[in-house]
């Protein structure tokens, strides 16, 4: 994008409205997304600063008057500068504190929907970070009645989950002045930080008051970091940022901010969503209408149902793409007909496996394998049709190539050239150099011998009247060539009968050897999950550990110890997820495996009866020959 788009805007009635043309920009964006939000009061040069992360000097807009200049949320998607493969979704949202609004509410739902949107989220102010700069930062405080983890237990308090979805925080201090001591000694920014929301011992309404943001922050956000910009020029220009050039602000101002883009561009990390999952371009896009639409009707949003409802979406696109690259592959090999069998079944193999691949790389959360198994059954589907049309084209051209070789035969049947003494010897050598030259030039094609035996069934007809009008031979040889023609006819349909097994037995090894593929890949995909989900729930851990060490070091025994009994439950839900995860995959390898184990049983019973029927076929021609 050259420049930003509206992505939320504030709609007639004053809720709050997707812009279809950002969601579409975002559907376009097949590759993970960083997204930065920044929020903050109004008039603080939030936007200055997602300028300087996208590279430019302007862009979102930037205010030189006391009301708000952005409204709503807006999305600029930039390449990321260091992260291949990832795009870096900028969203500068609308100020907060702004009386002209009228409604606090509305506030509330910028900063949810930064929260929930978000991997970084910047909260600019300006001064310093004092008791009233962290009142300001009240919203935070109401999270834990804005958003929920689970969809169960409405009432249950699962706050403590945020940290394991929750964006890494970044506090950007503009027009910063004072000397940052601490005792009299010298301080980093973080240590300024942590030092301003130290919590307070006691009990009284006023400690409460002061303690709960200040909580809430580090419950909500244990990755966070501060940056103190210094005025970028003097006083008196700073509203005119967008018009100054770089060679007007201060070196340590430009100093510092080239250190925020350099720290945000390497320390953001990818959007996922529960268990791990990486957000998308495209997946970004169903949350933000998800998110609004929810926020709009006065629910309240829900990680876990957000979860499900972008499962369900990506797992029915997942299959579509996955069929898409089976069927645009079997396309061109269509092309080509008819083939060999062997040639179809391996490019079968070899597409369903990269079908297999494409669907593993989409989908999430499809617990019971609903999803695998409609690809499976539209790839098997598919695949039938597929041979149906290869046997056809194999039938085309193996009628054609009899056709064009019996021509002579026919113009003698016409002309009465076996209508004399001999004929039937002529007939007979005239029609097995026909069969000889046929299968020199069909005995690859897979109705090679299907054709054949349909074509000397036709010419056993014209056979018996030649036979009959031939006055050279007694009725005893016309009884002995006749039963030898018999022979013949059967010994074909045999031929044609065993040549379908031997298809057969191909187009279950085919199969065996895709299952094998499609295990393996599962058994993949498996581990992987399991492996976000159980990174996800030890990031979350040391963060809780790191607090209530942070809580000992400070003297707050009793939130300790709480916090003791949250992380031990904690533990117990990982280990239970984690174990429920395991149980979903062995239950669908099995499920799976039981499908293929039922199609290769009914495909064995076929076989079964093919051989039964060729070994009846067998006994007939032995019988016939001990006749002859």
């Amino acid at each position: 994008m050259d420049k930003p788009v509206c992505l939320i805007d504030t709609g007639s009635e004053g809720k709050l409205c997707v812009q279809e043309s950002a969601l579409q920009i975002l559907q376009q964006i097949q590759e993970p997304v960083v997204v930065v939000a920044v929020v903050g009061l109004y008039r603080t040069g939030k936007s200055y600063l997602m300028n300087r992360l996208a590279g430019k000097q302007t862009g979102f807009a930037l205010g030189s008057t006391i009301e708000s200049k952005t409204k709503g949320i807006w999305m600029w998607c930039v390449s990321h500068p260091t992260k291949a493969g990832t795009t870096l979704v900028l969203l500068d949202t609308e100020g907060l504190g702004d009386v002209d609004k009228g409604d606090s509410k509305h506030d509330t739902n910028i900063f949810c929907l930064a929260v929930l949107l978000s991997s970084t989220l910047v909260y600019n102010s300006r001064g310093t970070i004092d008791n009233r700069a962290v009142e300001e930062l009240q919203y935070v405080t109401e999270l834990t009645e804005c958003i929920k983890v689970k969809s169960s237990d409405e009432d249950e308090d699962d706050s403590s989950e945020f940290v394991k979805f929750f964006p890494s925080f970044i506090w950007a201090v503009r027009d910063f002045t004072l000397e940052r001591k601490i005792d009299g000694k010298d301080a980093t920014e973080n240590e300024y930080l942590e030092f301003a929301l130290k919590l307070k011992h006691g009990t009284s309404k006023k400690v409460m008051e002061h303690n709960l943001p200040r909580e809430c922050i580090q419950k909500f956000f244990p990755s966070r970091t501060c940056f103190t910009f210094p005025f970028p020029t003097a006083p008196e220009n700073v509203s005119r940022l967008e018009s100054l050039n770089p060679a007007d602000l201060s070196s340590e101002f430009l100093d510092i901010t080239d250190r925020f883009c350099k720290f945000v561009f390497h320390e953001s990390h990818v959007k996922k969503l529960k268990d791990g999952i990486t957000v998308t371009g495209r997946v970004l896009s169903h949350l933000v209408k998800m998110y609004v639409d929810t926020i709009s009707s006065g629910a309240v949003p829900c990680l876990e149902n957000a979860v499900i409802a972008m499962a369900m979406i990506e797992n029915e696109s997942a299959v579509k793409e996955g069929l898409q690259v089976y069927q645009s592959g079997m396309e061109k090999l269509k092309d080509s007909f008819p083939v060999e069998l062997k040639e179809v079944s391996s490019e079968h193999q070899h597409l369903s496996s990269m079908a297999t691949q494409t669907f593993m790389k989409r989908s999430f959360r499809d617990t019971d394998g609903k999803y695998l198994k409609s690809l499976e059954a539209n790839i098997n589907k598919l695949f039938d049709g597929y041979l149906c049309k290869n046997e056809q084209a194999s039938k085309r051209r193996c009628e054609d190539l009899l056709s064009s070789l019996s021509e002579p035969m026919t113009e003698k049947l016409k002309q009465g050239f076996y209508a004399k003494p001999g004929g039937y010897d002529l007939f007979c050598k005239d029609l097995e150099d026909i069969v000889k030259n046929y299968n020199n030039q069909a005995n690859k094609e897979v109705k090679a011998e299907e054709v054949l035996e349909e074509f000397l069934k036709q010419k056993s007809v014209e056979s018996k009247a030649v036979l009959q009008a031939d006055k050279k031979l007694t009725e005893k040889e016309k009884i002995i060539k006749e039963e030898t023609e018999k022979a013949i006819l059967l010994k074909q349909e045999i031929k044609a009968k065993e040549e379908k097994q031997r298809q057969l037995e191909e187009k279950m090894e085919a199969e065996r050897r895709s299952n094998e593929e499609r295990m393996r890949q599962m058994k993949q995909k498996m581990v992987e999950e399991i492996r976000l989900q159980r990174e996800e729930g030890e990031r979350a851990m040391d963060s809780k550990l790191r607090e209530q060490a942070d809580l000992l070091e400070k003297g707050f025994q009793e939130k300790a110890d709480r916090m003791s009994q949250e992380m031990e439950e904690f533990k117990r839900q990982n280990a239970e997820a984690e174990s429920n995860k395991a149980r979903e995959f062995a239950e669908m390898l099995e499920n799976s495996n039981k499908r293929h184990e039922e199609s290769m049983a009914m495909m064995m019973k076929q076989s079964r009866e093919k051989m039964e029927a060729i070994q009846r076929m067998n006994a007939r021609s032995s019988g016939r020959c001990c006749i002859l």
